[in-house]
């Protein structure tokens, strides 16, 4: 059955890979074990200037590159669903392209995990989430001349205002990405009731953010895909 989207943008980390955006606080911590931070949001710059408490120095991010790049072989691991996903949208011949906030080096090993090709978006001179350059780059690799039913997945808010901004459709994950943020084990591990707490947080989050649906991770995506078709079908727009 073909896809009810014309293009889908997926985030690489805490989406198809490395379940709960690990990568980045798990290098921080080994780098700066005597500190701690609720808050990562943004850039792994962004991250380190916060976790630190100041802005880092060339030396220090140098070192935070090479430690993503170490850790980073740790958790290239694919999601739930995720490869299932991968290869029906490449038999439906549906141009699908990952991109993250990470360092090129981190990336690339985080997406030897993946079972088949797909378009890397790697380049750095678009400004950052949530601004929407990255996305309309992510199309341009993917020679996408339309808007109209390309769709934005990931758990991180920050790319999905992104997809929110340059025009996309958007599907949010609550339980895989940095709004949980458990590896899948210590996720699977969780009681009933705590994992319910948690999300409903992030599914409230994202909600609010002005997402067009929220699932859990990749396994529950194409519900949310086919109400997209539906929706589009009626003539609506993102």
């Amino acid at each position: 059955m073909p896809s009810p989207c014309t293009a889908l943008i997926f985030q690489l980390s805490g989406c198809l890979v490395d379940f709960g955006a690990r990568t980045l606080p798990v290098a921080l911590q080994r780098l700066h074990p005597e500190r701690t931070t609720a808050n990562l949001a943004g850039t792994p710059q962004q991250a380190l200037d916060a976790w630190l408490g100041k802005s880092a120095t060339s030396a220090q991010l140098q070192a935070l590159q090479q430690a993503l790049s170490e850790v980073a072989g740790e958790h290239a691991e694919l999601t739930p669903g995720a490869a299932q996903l991968l290869q029906t949208l490449h038999a439906d011949g549906t141009p699908c392209a990952w991109l993250d906030d990470l360092p090129a080096d981190a990336s690339l090993r985080l997406a030897e995990a993946l079972p088949t090709p797909i378009e890397a978006v790697l380049a750095r001179q678009t400004r950052p989430w949530p601004a929407p350059d990255s996305c309309w780059q992510a199309l341009s690799q993917l020679d996408v001349e339309r808007l109209d039913g390309c769709v934005v997945v990931s758990g991180n808010p920050l790319l999905l205002q992104a997809g929110l901004n340059a025009g996309c459709w958007t599907i949010g994950l609550a339980a895989c990405g940095p709004l949980c943020g458990y590896a899948l084990a210590d996720w699977q591990a969780l009681g009933a009731s705590d994992q319910e707490h948690l999300r409903a947080e992030a599914t409230l989050q994202l909600y609010r953010l002005g997402v067009h649906s929220v699932v859990d991770h990749l396994g529950e995506i194409e519900a949310s895909l086919d109400d997209i078709g539906v929706r589009r079908s009626k003539g609506e727009k993102p």
